[in-house]
């Protein structure tokens, strides 16, 4: 380390370079650490499992518009004329569809309004007892409704006193694990728990209570309803294709809108992450790139400033590994109090966008794993210059004399 004092004194000659590349070196450590934190949440995020095999599961809406239609009976015929579809495991009309960004929820509570309990914003579904094989989601424990259990009406006054909740719901709701066979409350009306599901995203895959979803045995039809239909492996495709005429074939006064895809759902519900995933990925390539120039500048225009210097020091004996040697210590110092600074302002950024944007805290891996590969990639930038700076003819010295 004999390089050190005379590095540091050449610093101190040239600050404004050292201090520009010091700034640049701590803001890409700052921002790539919290973009790469961002990025990892946002996999995290887009690559959770909801529970539901979307390739073979699609939905569509009927928009009725003939005059004196029997909605319920219509519906009834429509679910059925969707089973006996070759191809078709089970259909069901559902309020809400998962997945979708759309969709109603409530709070369900351990005790009725008024007294003082736990309670849980849950997503709601309203469908038959077709609706957990429709889209392939199983029980952990209990049961399926019944069809007595069933209600077939537009009247929210005999709303079902049973219902079907998720495990991560029943998980939080009832820690002790005896949420099967308890009762709920939404709002003072009771709903007694005779199934529990595996996992089962609801319509909102961001927010806490994507896991949190009630299933109610409660169908309504009006002019707008809507459809989910599961099929075999393989053959979603050529039942998509041929839903509009077996619809239109029991009644033609409708229009069948929105055939789509459950991964279709999900992947233009999460495409801002996606895209500001993909914005993130070219900042950090941007800045360390611009790092890297500045680096590779910089000790370009500190070798053509002290071409005597490096020819002196050849000419005294200094082999090409010491000039390459220097160059990297003069690196790394800089570096070194760049990264420092650029640690503390990462920590700082964290907490702003854990204040503003409720982002989880900035763990210390992704700061030190930042500030390692940008010491990397600083050392490699700089190795080109360095070993241009060692070709330097110890006779370079003797003719600036």
């Amino acid at each position: 380390m004999s390089e050190l004092k005379p590095i540091l004194n050449a610093l101190r000659r040239s600050k404004v370079g050292a201090i520009l590349l010091l700034l640049q070196i701590a803001i890409t450590t700052a921002v790539v650490s919290n973009s790469a934190f961002i990025i990892s949440e946002k996999m995290t995020y887009l690559n959770q499992a909801t529970g539901f095999v979307e390739k073979d599961i699609f939905t569509f809406q009927m928009m009725h518009f003939g005059n004196d239609v029997n909605y319920m009976r219509q519906a009834e015929l429509d679910e059925s004329t969707l089973r006996e579809i070759p191809g078709v495991i089970d259909a069901v009309i559902v309020n809400a569809v998962p997945l979708s960004g759309g969709g109603s929820s409530s709070t369900y509570r351990l005790q009725p309004t008024g007294q003082k309990s736990k309670g849980l914003n849950a997503s709601i579904f309203e469908a038959d007892s077709h609706f957990l094989n429709s889209v392939g989601v199983q029980l952990v424990e209990g049961r399926n409704f019944t069809d007595s259990e069933v209600v077939v009406s537009n009247d929210y006054a005999q709303y079902p006193t049973v219902g079907i909740i998720t495990q991560a719901l029943s998980e939080e709701l009832f820690p002790d694990g005896d949420a099967l066979g308890n009762t709920i409350y939404r709002g003072d009306n009771p709903v007694k728990i005779i199934g529990i599901t595996d996992v089962m995203k609801g319509p909102w895959l961001k927010l806490d209570r994507r896991d949190w979803s009630v299933i109610v045995p409660f169908v309504m039809a009006d002019k707008l309803t809507q459809f989910i239909v599961r099929t075999q492996p393989g053959e979603r495709a050529q039942v998509m294709q041929q839903v509009e005429q077996h619809m239109l074939s029991s009644n033609r006064q409708r229009v069948v809108e929105n055939i789509r895809g459950f991964e279709d759902l999900k992947a233009e519900y999460v495409s801002p992450d996606k895209l500001t995933m993909r914005m993130l990925m070219v900042m950090i390539v941007v800045l360390v790139l611009i790092t890297a120039l500045g680096i590779f500048g910089l000790t370009l225009f500190n070798i053509n400033k002290r071409t005597k210097q490096i020819g002196t020091r050849r000419a005294l004996g200094a082999r090409k590994s010491d000039i390459v040697r220097y160059f990297l210590i003069e690196n790394s110092v800089i570096s070194t109090f760049g990264l420092v600074t650029g640690s503390v302002l990462a920590v700082l950024m964290a907490q702003q966008l854990m204040k503003h944007y409720s982002l989880a805290q900035l763990p210390l891996p992704f700061i030190i794993t930042t500030a390692v590969s940008v010491l990397v990639i600083s050392l490699l930038a700089v190795i080109g210059p360095a070993k241009r700076a060692a070709n330097i003819s110890p006779s370079i010295a003797t003719r600036t004399i």
